[in-house]
């Protein structure tokens, strides 16, 4: 059964206020579903309009546009010029292109005299953290971890005190993907344009916005960013298409993708035309959604609240605020995260342990653990993410389910408090099955 036919067939029992197939997602951080008219924009460039966006031919050229009016999109979004838009296959891609870029650059390696210095924040997605880790172990680059306080928010301070004379670049994300926690990305911004007037080597700035831009203005001059990656499938649009903004004379870096010429030379390869459209229709829907912003926060505090009425020992992991209006990230003393997972998928309803692209990790969350939680409560948290389609019905099923599911978990997994284990941080091997 699909998302969309799921939801078209899910029964409200108007009385009771409850989901009676008891079906419901709160994973909308992994991905969202395409919205159907999206789909509608993309279908055509499946088939009658299936032509190369390269190629000179009428059907070419039909794609081409289309492309144009989706780049146009995207630049009103981001407030930049259409050349300052490429288009990609995801944020994945888009953030590999930026660390990588700039860490095995040798003509940036021969200008500095010395490796090039980047500093990353300790809760960047994996895909920038294990760019930057992998750079590091190589020897082609300087790496600094700047470290997050116990709310899970990036200090200005921290960013200021790791800069070198051969820092050259700075990512740190808009807003977190496990947490929610927004970072200062505006302050860090101002503050390069400063010290970069008295700098000869500019550091140039990326933000990681794939969890931001269905939330927050993504305004790129009033980031103060050099670089901006999206993934569409984040707000509705279509999986395997992305954005890479590059800021004009940003582009001092090695590019990632070599072949032919599109994208003004930065990114070659066959245009995705019905994923670029489908991105470029999501996008523009972004600029008028602030009452759905403002009902799934409604619903996200009701979900906070609930829980920590309900069930003792559940703790917010990171701010309250400023966080994103759909992200609840629990740990809940005594019970293994994977175990309420899955209990909860029986029961219907979907969640996360993190980020989807460690999924299937044993590892704890770096990002918990770099707030200074013990990989023991890394071990015990749990993440909703709620969207568009969230009902009030579905959170009240979930306050339902979710003390039965603690409370029986708990039980199995007995008194935990005061175990040797612990204090030294280790999992039981029992722990929460």
């Amino acid at each position: 059964m699909s998302f969309l036919d799921f939801k078209k067939d899910q029964k409200i029992d108007e009385k009771k206020n409850s989901v009676t197939d008891k079906r419901v997602y709160l994973d909308y951080a992994a991905t969202t579903p395409t919205d159907p008219s999206v789909f509608e924009v993309m279908r055509p460039y499946f088939i009658e309009e299936g032509g190369n966006a390269s190629s000179i031919h009428q059907f070419g050229q039909a794609a081409a546009k289309a492309v144009v009016e989706a780049r146009q999109r995207v630049a009103d979004f981001l407030n930049c010029e259409p050349r300052e838009v490429i288009f990609n296959s995801g944020a994945t891609e888009g953030n590999n292109t930026i660390i990588k870029g700039f860490g095995r650059s040798r003509k940036i390696a021969a200008k500095l005299g010395a490796k090039p210095h980047l500093i990353v924040s300790e809760i960047e997605h994996e895909c920038v953290f294990a760019a930057a880790k992998f750079l590091q172990e190589i020897g082609e680059a300087e790496v600094t971890f700047a470290p997050v306080n116990r709310e899970g928010i990036v200090e200005l301070t921290e960013i200021q005190k790791a800069v070198k004379p051969n820092t050259v670049l700075i990512s740190l994300m808009y807003a977190n993907n496990e947490i929610g926690t927004i970072q200062p990305v505006a302050e860090v911004g101002a503050w390069l344009k400063e010290i970069n007037a008295t700098r000869s080597a500019k550091i140039y700035f990326h933000t990681d916005a794939v969890q931001a831009a269905n939330y927050l203005p993504c305004d790129a001059q009033k980031l103060g960013v050099d670089f901006l990656t999206l993934s569409g499938h984040k707000f509705y649009g279509p999986k395997g298409a992305g954005v890479l903004f590059i800021r004009s004379g940003a582009g001092v870096f090695d590019k990632f993708m070599h072949g032919g010429e599109q994208e003004f030379h930065w990114r070659a390869g066959t245009h995705n035309t019905p994923g670029i459209v489908g991105l470029g229709a999501a996008i523009a829907r972004l600029k008028n959604n602030q009452a759905e912003v403002k009902e799934i926060k409604r619903l996200r505090e009701k979900l906070i609240d609930g829980v920590q009425h309900k069930i003792t020992e559940a703790f917010l992991n990171g701010a309250r605020e400023p966080r994103l209006p759909n992200n609840v990230n629990f740990r809940f003393t005594g019970v293994e995260g994977e175990a309420i997972l899955f209990s909860l998928d029986m029961a219907g309803i979907a969640i996360s342990t993190g980020s989807a692209c460690a999924a299937k990790s044993l590892e704890p969350s770096h990002v918990l653990l770099a707030m200074g939680l013990k990989p023991l409560e890394a071990h015990s948290s749990v993440r909703f993410s709620l969207g568009r389609f969230t009902t009030e019905a579905e959170i009240e099923r979930v306050l339902e389910v979710l003390p039965e599911i603690i409370e029986r978990l708990r039980n199995i997994s007995g008194n935990l408090k005061g175990a040797g284990s612990i204090e030294r941080g280790e999992l039981p091997k029992d722990f929460g099955c």
